[in-house]
């Protein structure tokens, strides 16, 4: 199941994130308020699942590859985000 989730997480981040809100308490358990989860589904919905996976699996205090784990994560929802504006027809430039 949790291989599912991540080929999901990167072929559709929001509708993992709704999934994960919906079906366990992994968002409720480690975000305090319910504003980052929501600014997360906005923004970066793949920084927010790792985020969470993260938190949840070193028990609070995250660093080592659990970072660099959320690090790749924001780099995937850059690309994510830079790439939904290059959805036309390109342009030959001169």
């Amino acid at each position: 199941m949790p291989c599912f989730l991540g080929c999901l997480a990167l072929a559709m981040p929001r509708l993992a994130l709704f999934l994960v809100w919906l079906f366990s308490d992994l968002l409720e358990r480690n975000y305090a308020t319910v504003l980052w989860p929501v600014l997360g589904f906005l923004f970066l919905p793949v920084t927010t699942l790792a985020w969470a996976y993260a938190h949840q699996q070193s028990g609070g205090e995250i660093g080592g590859l659990w970072i660099a784990l959320v690090v790749v994560a924001v780099l995937v929802d850059l690309g994510l985000f830079r790439s939904s504006g290059r959805r036309g027809p390109r342009e030959a430039k001169s």
